[in-house]
């Protein structure tokens, strides 16, 4: 079975180098990215379909002409008090909080928001569900999901910083006899 990923296209908070808020929308670049993806898609074949419920997401789905079930499991990292800022922002406005999380990114939670390790302890829940399923699964989701799902193939989440995952890119993970192997990165 294929664990099949989209990352959602550019959005506007991608554009402005900003961590991510839940609302904010796609650009036009990043509209043309989903359906550069939308083509692509048609090689693939998936049973069911999933969705983070983020606006990006949401739009991403819309464009791929998809329908599928919200999973609150695949949203994006909450940044907490340093959603909307860029890294220099918060540097500058939580100087202490932005040194701790560096310090020990996987499980500094930040404040308001969230740790890595708790963001990878709900995406790998949800895919050890769905992998049970035996059925292909198409996700559309976030960065910081797919990268988390690449780190679950080798039961580590310290890998997280080896991956680099692009807009309106297609990963797919593969399991075959329960054995679990990264097939595809950034396929655009």
């Amino acid at each position: 079975m294929d664990i099949i990923m989209i990352r959602h296209g550019q959005s506007e908070d991608n554009l402005r180098k900003v961590y991510s808020s839940q609302s904010t929308p796609l650009t036009k670049e990043g509209i043309a990215q989903i359906l550069k993806t939308k083509t692509l898609l048609k090689g693939y074949t998936y049973e069911e379909v999933y969705y983070s419920p983020y606006k990006r997401t949401v739009e991403s789905l819309h464009y791929l002409d998809l329908k599928g079930k919200e999973e609150t499991r695949l949203r994006e990292i909450d940044f907490g008090i340093f959603t909307g800022k860029s890294y220099e922002e918060i540097l500058k406005i939580y100087p202490q909080e932005t040194n701790l999380w560096i310090n020990d990114s996987y499980n500094y939670r930040i404040p308001k928001g969230e740790s890595l390790s708790e963001v990878y302890k709900r995406v790998t829940g949800f895919l050890e569900e769905v992998s049970q399923s035996n059925k292909n699964t198409l996700l559309i989701t976030h960065d910081t999901v797919i990268r988390l799902s690449l780190c679950w193939v080798f039961d580590n989440p310290l890998f997280f910083y080896k991956f680099k995952i692009d807009e309106g890119s297609i990963t797919t993970i593969r399991i075959s006899e329960d054995y679990k192997y990264i097939y595809r990165v950034n396929q655009t």
